[in-house]
């Protein structure tokens, strides 16, 4: 299911719920079979053997990643590659992908990762580690009050279940694209399996009914993918339609008649297929995302799609073969826990090592490439009449794709004291240069493109004792409420204008116009004038910077595919910018309103290049590097004094 969905149908399947369901209700008859039939847990050594069966395959799928993202993956992708091997390896995926889903700032890949689909074997790998306890705990809770051990083992993951499914439904409705990976959101489809293993002995259906049950729940669980948005509704309370179809299929059973559903889940072939089944769930996810990345490709067709499942086919079968079987059927380990835990440190290790030399290989490169000077990486410094290049002829471009991802503005701390704000629908406010007794303040007001120069306000702001304060929300520019932006844009900027008033800044900065993606549509937004002539009227100054372009590629990685050409990635700058800025009659009909365009430290008369002086401008589609900020500084300087006559 999964791997079909994946491949073909570019969704998500529901399979992966059923697939933490199966996992719970196999365990739940494991343990519970030990404590009634009186044999010890054994916690440590059930945990020891768990992770060397499955640390084998999943280290060789890891290692098979990291070799591929070395010939295939532009280095501009290899940091999160990095940070996901690690997390895969420690079964911590989940959190690292939640984490992401919610960072507006994390790295902007058209590709997914090749390691995502981990996140589903770190939530079971946490489960199995939280499981056993339950168990053990529950067997000492049932002998100090006298109950039947199953009767406990009810009452605990009955209220897992309550608490997990209610948490998911919160969840999913708030934060859907964390919830989808927060184990805390998944616990309750562990619960329902194991809860299905303690009840389904107790269960007396007859034949027909355990029939019609089991076509049932089949039906239901391969159509749900087809039939519901998995990817905007789960794991709410409908992805109780693929766990509760899965249970179905496990109250109907065996059957013993020519009808039922388990005559064709037990064929040879499907019996055979899922004993490869974990192996091909490894394999298939990277396979496919590689081969997108090398075809530059969206989506697999018909028979691409067809060829990446059978190489992942093979793969699986040579890996179960070869590596699950002969380490699971390995005796040595077996005899003494100590055996068993250096084997798990061996697999880490294989891992472990070759990640950790080559992180360090990057670190040295990126340390080399900050050790070049000025004249090596001129930036914005090269538009000037009459430029010419002194630096080395192998000096590289900065930053390095390899560091995009911290490429973003540059600030001594979050906003502390009588600086924070006490809006909770503040959520991000930054500080830079002398926050205890400037001589000046400036506020930043606006979304990312705004936070961008930060970097040169603060730079200023340092340099002349003065304090650089912003206060943003990613995707929302500050303007007077509008039903042309969110409600939450729209109360962020609300409480944005009272922080502002409070501080009496002596000049607030926002980006006053707005680009459109590789069009010169460029506007100002609805409600600017009104939202900045509050602070007009108390006499601070307004300073409007013009937007940058924005483009409908990938700029960074553009550059990274065209190093020989570079130029290939520019566009005219008519195609991107309005011929006169939309400020300028703004600020004609509001007095007080300073204009600071910096397009020509941006763009040439005729383009909008993506490498300027050996240093790249945009860290993406449409945000400037910090690195080329910082060559941009002393135009900045000497125009914002300016204009503001400081």
């Amino acid at each position: 299911m999964v791997v079909l969905y994946h491949v073909w149908l570019g969704r998500v399947s529901g399979g992966v719920d059923v697939f933490l369901l199966i996992s719970a209700f196999l365990l739940t008859f494991s343990f519970v079979g030990k404590v009634e039939s009186g044999r010890p847990l054994q916690l440590l050594r059930y945990w020891l053997g768990l992770f060397r069966r499955l640390l084998p395959a999943a280290v060789v799928v890891l290692v098979a990643v990291l070799a591929a993202t070395a010939v295939l993956a532009p280095p501009s992708r290899w940091p999160g590659i990095f940070d996901q091997t690690w997390a895969s390896l420690l079964y911590v995926q989940n959190w690292e992908l939640a984490s992401n889903a919610v960072d507006y700032y994390a790295q902007d890949d058209s590709n997914a990762s090749p390691l995502q689909h981990f996140w589903s074997l770190s939530i079971q790998g946490q489960v199995f580690l939280l499981w056993p306890l339950l168990f053990a705990v529950s067997a000492l809770a049932a002998r100090a009050v006298r109950r039947r051990y199953r009767t406990v083992l009810i009452a605990v993951f009955s209220t897992v279940f309550a608490l997990s499914l209610a948490f998911s439904v919160w969840q999913t409705a708030h934060h859907q694209a964390a919830a989808y990976f927060d184990t805390r959101s998944r616990l309750w489809e562990f619960a329902l399996g194991s809860l299905i293993a303690l009840l389904v002995p107790y269960a007396r259906f007859g034949i027909r009914t355990r029939v019609v049950l089991g076509w049932v729940g089949l039906a239901a669980m391969l159509s749900c993918g087809l039939l519901l948005q998995v990817q905007q509704q789960f794991p709410g309370w409908i992805a109780l339609w693929p766990t509760l179809a899965a249970a179905c299929i496990l109250a109907a059973g065996r059957t013993g008649s020519r009808f039922g559903v388990d005559r064709l889940l037990s064929a040879a072939p499907l019996v055979r297929l899922g004993d490869n089944s974990y192996a091909l769930y490894l394999w298939h996810w990277p396979i496919l995302v590689f081969w997108l990345l090398t075809a530059r490709k969206p989506e697999a067709g018909l028979l691409d799609g067809a060829l990446v499942i059978a190489a992942s086919l093979v793969l699986a079968f040579a890996t179960t073969r070869f590596v699950e079987v002969p380490v699971r059927s390995w005796s040595w380990p077996t005899l003494r826990r100590r055996r068993t835990g250096l084997v798990v440190a061996a697999a880490l290790a294989i891992v472990a090592v070759p990640l950790s030399g080559w992180e360090l290989q990057v670190q040295a490169q990126e340390s080399a490439a900050r050790m070049q000077t000025a004249d090596d990486n001129p930036g914005a410094r090269a538009l000037a009449p009459g430029f010419e290049y002194r630096g080395a002829e192998d000096a590289v471009v900065l930053p390095l794709a390899s560091a995009l991802g911290n490429e973003w503005a540059e600030y001594d701390g979050h906003c502390e004291g009588a600086l924070a704000p006490t809006d909770p629908r503040i959520e991000f406010c930054s500080q830079a240069g002398n926050a205890e007794s400037p001589e000046r303040t400036i506020l930043i007001l606006g979304d990312s493109h705004a936070q961008v120069w930060l970097t040169a306000v603060g730079a200023l702001a340092t340099e002349r004792n003065w304090n650089a304060v912003l206060v943003h929300k990613p995707a929302c520019r500050f303007a007077a409420e509008s039903p042309t932006v969110s409600p939450e844009c729209n109360a962020h900027n609300a409480a944005a204008l009272d922080y502002a008033l409070d501080l009496a800044p002596d000049a607030v900065l926002t980006v006053g116009s707005k680009t459109d993606w590789s069009s010169p549509a460029e506007t100002v937004p609805d409600g600017y004038a009104a939202g900045v002539q509050p602070f007009l009227d108390r006499g601070i100054e307004v300073v409007a910077l013009r937007d940058t372009p924005r483009f409908e590629f990938d700029m960074a990685k553009c550059i990274e595919l065209n190093s020989g050409d570079p130029d290939a990635c520019a566009l005219p700058r008519s195609d991107l910018l309005a011929p006169v800025s939309p400020l300028e009659q703004i600020a004609r009909e509001n007095p007080g309103i300073g204009v600071l365009d910096l397009t020509d430290q941006i763009c040439t008369d005729t383009s909008c290049p993506g490498l300027i002086g050996n240093v790249l401008v945009y860290k993406d589609r449409d945000h400037l590097t910090r690195t080329y900020v910082k060559t941009i500084q002393p135009v900045f300087n000497e125009r914002f004094l300016a204009l503001t006559g400081w």
